[in-house]
């Protein structure tokens, strides 16, 4: 009996389609035939999330941002300028890592973006996440790049969200030395100093001139200079404005120093160090690295959660601007990340990505796209258990799905 009930209402469905839709508006048709894409379908936003240009469209509030930062002319080894490898390739630099990861994230989609490890779809929730396209930032001169970045971070962070005080933008890089504009924004926002949590085989708060000085402009403060600007001291200069928190903390170190001097510095300026070893089986682990990290940070500072790919061993992520041999595998990252999800982060970056040195798997923008669902998915898991904390006069449940 089921089975002839069963039979006749799919043979109906069949014979009568329009029938089956009647409750359907023009609208709903249209969305339930063409909206679905597929990994490799459709034009290449984050993980196929709806775009606006965030910038130039503040009536569209938002809480979490994925924004491009296509910017490189700040490098000191592997340039975003063309030039010819050893196999009579063109090689590009950072700018391009945006795109990439934008590419490596082809199989995430809201529709199936559910991660198990946090019981959320971080796509589908009542907190709205956006692909807010690249800030357009000049190749051709560092100190108005540098003022240009500085304006767009400013612009964005300053906005209300749609739950959020203020929307959490994760940037998509280009070189490291974004991290600086990034974080003269939130101090501003957050009324303090931002502690950084930074993943990354490199200090980056090297003094710029331990290197030769002899061509400073005697005029101007040394660093006041152009050339004080670079994806290695964006974090010196950052402590030099008061930007940076004490309690900030590295992870993953493994590069070569100057001397003892280097190490030295990074302590004054308030860093905690944790050398890429600890990521082994005899010593801390993945979960040790985040104890330590969650017990140095605590749960409640603004945190600026930044990843430099390099931190990964290069034979994993080959398509870098400063490879250093001896770094962690995917799967680590992935579970310390996983690790600092209780962490109040306020803004958070993937850069160095420099897609023309990566294997032809994609292998690197495929890593990073993963690192950034991770951190969406943190930011927005925080949020939702932070609900009370929200906007007021919002009134929304944070558990239903609004997107």
């Amino acid at each position: 009996m089921h089975h002839t009930v069963l039979t006749l209402y799919l043979g109906l469905q069949l014979a009568f389609p329009h029938q089956a839709q009647a409750s359907q508006t023009p609208q709903e048709s249209l969305n339930a035939k063409w909206s679905h894409d597929w990994g490799f379908s459709g034009i290449q936003t984050f993980a196929h999330l709806p775009h606006v240009r965030c910038l130039t469209n503040p009536e569209k509030a938002f809480d979490v941002g994925i924004v491009g930062v296509p910017f490189d002319t700040a490098v000191s080894y592997r340039s975003g300028e063309f030039s010819k490898n050893v196999r009579n390739e063109w090689h590009d630099g950072a700018r391009f890592g945006p795109r990439a990861i934008r590419a490596g994230s082809s199989r995430q989609t809201p529709s199936r973006g559910y991660n198990p490890r946090a019981s959320i779809n971080p796509y589908a929730t009542a907190l709205r996440v956006l692909d807010c396209g690249d800030m357009p930032i000049t190749p051709f001169d560092n100190g108005l790049a540098l003022q240009q970045m500085s304006a767009g971070f400013l612009e964005l962070n300053s906005r209300t969200g749609l739950h959020f005080p203020h929307p959490k933008l994760v940037t998509l890089g280009g070189d490291h030395s974004l991290a600086l504009p990034a974080l003269r924004s939130l101090a501003k926002v957050y009324s303090q100093p931002i502690t950084v949590v930074h993943m990354d085989a490199h200090l980056d708060t090297w003094s710029p001139f331990g290197y030769d000085s002899t061509w400073l402009d005697p005029g101007i403060a040394p660093e006041d200079q152009q050339s004080a600007f670079t994806h290695g001291s964006m974090f010196w200069l950052a402590w030099k404005e008061g930007l940076v928190a004490n309690g900030s903390v590295h992870a993953g170190l493994r590069t070569r120093l100057q001397d003892v001097g280097d190490e030295d510095s990074d302590t004054a300026q308030g860093w905690v160090r944790i050398a890429s070893d600890e990521m082994g089986p005899e010593a801390l682990g993945p979960r040790g690295i985040a104890r330590k990290i969650v017990d140095v940070v605590g749960t409640e500072r603004p945190v600026y959660l930044s990843v430099d790919i390099d931190v990964l061993d290069p034979g994993l992520a080959p398509g870098t601007g400063t490879p250093e041999p001896g770094g962690w595998l995917t799967r680590e990252l992935i579970q310390l990340l996983r690790g600092v999800e209780d962490l109040n982060v306020v803004g958070a970056d993937l850069v160095e990505v420099s897609p023309s040195y990566d294997g032809a798997g994609e292998q690197t923008g495929l890593a990073a796209a993963q690192v950034v669902f991770e951190m969406v998915t943190s930011i927005v898991k925080r949020g939702l258990k932070d609900g009370a904390e929200m906007r007021e006069g919002v009134g929304r449940n944070l558990g239903s799905d609004e997107l």
